[in-house]
């Protein structure tokens, strides 16, 4: 019997690494078999061109590689990951949470093309990676949601002021505002479980963020 995929979406700074593993620590405390997993993989070496294009390597800007291009070489990724280190567990039945997925894709790659563009993209992004290559389709996506300007505004903190350690998409205001864009379309087309991580202007703490996340998957966990 398989078991559950739960993701956990959202823009860069957004606290995902944070609340996937305080949903891992919550749903162990209930007694179920619980997995995280984050992408990219960076301790993979099929996440080696992933680096390559963060890094720079294949243009300063994101859309330096288009969106299919782009959207290829983060699902080799995931497909490796997927055979090499969860597959199993999944499949006997315990529960996947990840800091991002083919989610991830469709919010960041999405946001290239012009919006009459978007379903297209989509349709193609689902069907290669969940039917052509066959990795598991999500049961739930959280998306935690957050003004880019206030992601941005953590992305700094985080690395301490140090610009230059920000990646290709953390740098771009103008690709964060239409990830943030795309991210917004998904939720509504896709029925992603939306959480509010911002109240006037300022996060919210950790902890409620987290209550809200497991009260939005109480039908699932």
């Amino acid at each position: 019997m398989k078991g559950k995929l739960i993701v956990i979406e959202g823009l860069d700074g957004s606290g995902k690494a944070t609340q996937a593993a305080l949903l891992a620590e919550a749903l162990k405390a209930r007694g179920c078999r619980v997995m995280q997993v984050s992408y990219p993989n960076y301790q993979s070496e099929a996440a080696g061109p992933v680096k390559m294009y963060l890094r720079g390597e294949f243009g300063q800007h994101p859309d330096d590689v288009n969106a299919y291009a782009a959207s290829s070489l983060y699902a080799v990724d995931r497909f490796a990951d997927y055979k090499k280190n969860w597959q199993q567990f999944y499949e006997q039945g315990g529960i996947v949470i990840a800091d991002r997925y083919t989610t991830s894709n469709a919010v960041h790659q999405c946001s290239k093309k012009p919006p009459e563009e978007w379903q297209g993209f989509l349709d193609w992004l689902f069907d290669f990676e969940y039917e052509k290559i066959g990795i598991p389709a999500p049961d739930a996506v959280v998306y935690l949601r957050v003004d880019p300007r206030l992601s941005q505004k953590l992305m700094t903190g985080r690395y301490h002021g140090d610009e230059s350690k920000k990646d290709i998409h953390e740098k771009d205001l103008d690709y964060l505002a239409r990830s943030r864009a795309a991210a917004e379309h998904c939720a509504k087309a896709f029925g992603w479980r939306v959480v509010e991580c911002e109240q006037g202007g300022e996060m919210k703490s950790v902890e409620s963020i987290a209550q809200a996340v497991l009260h939005a998957l109480q039908d699932l966990v």
